[in-house]
């Protein structure tokens, strides 16, 4: 079984600069550039059954269609298909990634968001998949129901017959097993008739697995998507600290779920204060506040920040609400609040300080997809982020 994993570059930052007085919220954007900001040559591929790095010197994309990249490998109504719907010519990726995809060995694809790594994926499962057979041939993993929904939709919309083709070979079929109401319809689905191709979130995924509904036995490719968001995600965090060396740092991040805590899963806030404290970054002293704490411990925690001068707290929501520390200068949100109503209190603990004139920042480190979350936010508050891509 082919296994391989599509990761993007490109993390977004949306940094909003507050200078506060008294109870005006007055932005003040600028444009802030990290020195780690930019990536010139990304690794295309690597193949982790041998720790071979593949660097290929970039072609001309003219000199190749993708009809002639997948001759030989993906089925002839596939290219048509492929064809109908505008994929003509290979993207960079595309062209350096499908010769290594289509040998068959484990793969890593990494490279910028819209470099066309799902369409390279796809093909490669479209070479290998046999449409006649009926069981689930290969599997898609995805951290969100909002990427999930994407991936699903190019997948079908490949797997369609091209319009002029009125008989032929069957076409796939494509489950979408991701967070939400409908699992005991595919339920149903999977034991009448087993999809070709399942795009699925982890906790839809182990779901059905732990129930015996889906079986994997004939699973030949397996592509986890989007797989070191988390791992980037600190590593952004640590550079930001590293250039804004703020006096006084807040970082919000969610609370666990319910579902991770039955699981018997770390805290996502205990894995991230772990990170920032063994990180070469010099960041010893982390203080953390969330709601599982006493309330005795909290106090105490409060107390030592507002007496010891400089800090860098690692908080969930429940220091978004009047918790008032006025030396705050740097608010990160690690992950987006639920709503802008959170946004706006998790703002507000920055500028507290009466007749200061430091400059106080907000930002927020979110994906692709959750790009149009922050937008909201936007609209609903009437301010404006200054986006950066790391």
């Amino acid at each position: 079984m082919a296994c391989f994993s599509a990761t993007q570059l490109h993390t977004l930052l949306w940094t909003s600069s507050l200078n506060r007085t008294s109870h005006h919220f007055k932005p003040n954007y600028t444009y802030r550039t990290p020195k780690f900001l930019f990536r010139q040559k990304p690794l295309i591929a690597s193949f982790s059954t041998s720790d071979i790095e593949a660097r290929t010197e970039t072609k001309d994309s003219s000199t190749a269609t993708l009809r002639e990249l997948c001759h030989g490998h993906v089925p002839e109504h596939v290219i048509r298909r492929v064809e109908e719907v505008g994929y003509v010519i290979p993207t960079e990726v595309q062209l350096l990634a499908l010769p290594f995809l289509y040998s068959g060995r484990d793969c890593v694809l990494h490279a910028q968001t819209g470099s066309g790594k799902t369409l390279a994926y796809l093909l490669q499962m479209l070479s290998v998949i046999d449409s006649q057979r009926s069981a689930v041939q290969a599997l898609i993993v995805v951290p969100t129901r909002e990427l999930g929904m994407q991936v699903t939709k190019v997948a079908r919309t490949l797997a369609a017959k091209p319009s002029e083709l009125k008989s032929g070979p069957k076409s796939c079929t494509v489950m979408a097993l991701l967070d939400g109401g409908m699992l005991n319809r595919h339920k149903s689905w999977l034991k009448a008739e087993p999809p070709t191709i399942v795009v699925a979130t982890m906790g839809s995924l182990c779901q059905m697995l732990e129930k015996h509904i889906l079986k994997l036995d004939s699973c030949q490719v397996l592509v986890v998507d989007e797989v070191c968001t988390k791992r980037e995600k600190n590593q952004v965090l640590l550079s930001l600290l590293q250039v804004d060396s703020p006096e006084s740092a807040i970082i919000f991040v969610s609370e666990q779920s319910e579902k991770s805590k039955k699981a018997g899963n770390a805290p996502p806030i205990t894995l991230l204060v772990d990170f920032l404290m063994s990180s070469s970054g010099g960041f010893s002293n982390v203080s953390l506040l969330e709601e599982d704490m006493n309330f005795n411990k909290r106090a105490a925690s409060l107390s030592e920040l507002r007496g010891g001068g400089g800090y860098l707290l690692v908080a969930t929501d429940i220091a978004a609400r009047g918790v008032d520390l006025p030396e705050t200068t740097h608010i990160y949100n690690f992950d987006i609040p639920k709503d802008a109503v959170n946004y706006l209190h998790r703002a507000g603990r920055t500028g507290r300080k009466p007749f200061s004139d430091k400059k106080c920042f907000v930002t927020s480190i979110i994906t692709v997809e959750e790009r149009f979350v922050l937008q909201r936010f936007e609209n609903e508050l009437m301010f404006c982020c200054e986006q950066l891509f790391v």
